[in-house]
């Protein structure tokens, strides 16, 4: 059969040059595809995530900018709240009705009070921070490894194509083009799974550096609210 003849736009197809594929370039390929469906699964739970967390510390922000008491703010929140901001403040109004218990305090005990809640409130931070950041390293390993695979499986698939070249003696556009599109395939499923996962490493990575800046306002405000009882109280 002419080699012309046996080329067919249907030859050009995902599936035709998927199966068509040297093993090598379909592993590099089903590993590819592998990687951008993790790093979708990854964006989609941490689009949901931001926008459940940020729409959470809104509706307790504006409770606490209310005029109501932090007290009745905090038990409103429940005893084991979910979101970072009441459990700062819990734990902040924790450390000051231990000391008020106490009775009178001298300077040096208020100034250690400070500390406890400061430290309290960079834990919680801390560790907030950190959660939110999770799997925002395997976001960044898509995007940089994947378009360098992808190039594995094209020039791979290249060296291929000029073995068929060599075997059949014929350098006509029909015999190479299948091999050479199967080859740069590799390349096209590398980029598809790089691209969105730079972009939304990138976008996720400021959003969790406003959340943790977001964080750390609060506990500042807190302090100061703290400290201000305390200078009322000596």
């Amino acid at each position: 059969m002419d080699p012309a003849t046996a080329v067919s736009p249907e030859s050009f197809s995902m599936v035709s040059l998927f199966l068509r594929a040297d093993w090598v370039v379909k592993l590099v390929m089903i590993g590819l595809a592998l990687a951008s469906l993790w790093s979708w699964t990854i964006i989609i739970d941490k689009l949901v995530k931001f926008a459940r967390l940020n729409r959470e510390a809104d509706r307790f922000e504006d409770a606490v900018a209310s005029g109501r008491s932090l007290e009745e703010v905090a038990a409103e929140a429940g005893e084991r709240p979910k979101h970072a901001l009441p459990r700062m403040l819990q734990g902040a109004l924790k450390e000051w009705r231990e000391s008020r218990a106490k009775g009178s305090a001298s300077e040096g005990q208020i100034a250690l009070l400070i500390q406890r809640i400061d430290r309290q409130l960079d834990t919680t931070i801390a560790r907030e921070a950190a959660q939110v950041e999770a799997g925002l390293g395997s976001l960044a390993i898509v995007a940089t490894a994947s378009p360098f695979v992808g190039l594995f499986g094209t020039v791979w698939g290249i060296m291929g194509s000029f073995q068929a070249i060599a075997i059949q003696k014929n350098t006509s556009l029909a015999v190479v083009a299948p091999s050479i599109a199967e080859a740069l395939f590799a390349t096209a499923i590398g980029l598809v799974a790089a691209i969105p996962a730079y972009i939304f490493y990138n976008s996720f990575s400021t959003a969790a550096g406003k959340y943790a800046a977001r964080l750390e306002g609060f506990a500042d405000d807190l302090s100061t609210a703290i400290q201000r009882r305390l200078a009322e109280r000596a």
